[in-house]
């Protein structure tokens, strides 16, 4: 065999190699990934497990926070603007947690509830993750540079009774 033939079974051989270690890598660690949604997104998905984990982002809609009678479950509305999840959460919400803000939520879903075990607020005024603003312009209802607030104050986001029930 010449060196050159020699030389390319070899790169080949180490590319394959690579292939097969990626795949196995990524195959163990299929369970551990988080799955990022907007409401909207999760409105349109049908195969959405109950142990699945997942993350949901998108601004939280007014007057839909309340506290149960236990002090520590916080329920509220994660909204994109076009469609709205609601959200429960046992815990002490975030300083900057209010409603009309960015915020990201990770649980597993129960019924049309998502059951959050982490919220996530926006950490400055200006600020909204890249994930939450993408999905509130695919919505349609928000450009960059508009004040969210009064995206939601115009009525534009819809009844949160209309989740999807998983």
């Amino acid at each position: 065999m010449k060196r050159k033939t020699r030389r390319l079974y070899m790169v080949l051989v180490g590319l394959c190699a690579l292939g097969a270690v990626a795949t196995i890598v990524l195959a163990a660690l299929e369970d551990d990934i988080v799955f990022f949604f907007s409401p909207t997104e999760i409105m349109e998905k049908q195969d959405i497990r109950t142990d699945q984990r997942i993350r949901i982002g998108g601004l939280v809609e007014a007057d839909s926070v309340k506290k149960a009678a236990d002090g520590v479950t916080n329920l509220f509305t994660v909204t994109d603007l076009a469609h709205s999840i609601k959200v429960e959460y046992k815990g002490i919400l975030p300083d900057l947690f209010r409603e009309g803000q960015g915020v990201v939520t990770e649980g597993y879903f129960k019924g049309k509830t998502l059951i959050a075990d982490e919220v996530l607020a926006k950490h400055d005024e200006n600020y909204m993750p890249p994930e939450v603003a993408d999905a509130l312009k695919k919505s349609g209802k928000w450009k960059e540079g508009e004040p969210l607030t009064e995206a939601l104050k115009n009525g534009h986001v819809p009844d949160a009774d209309k989740a999807k029930d998983y």
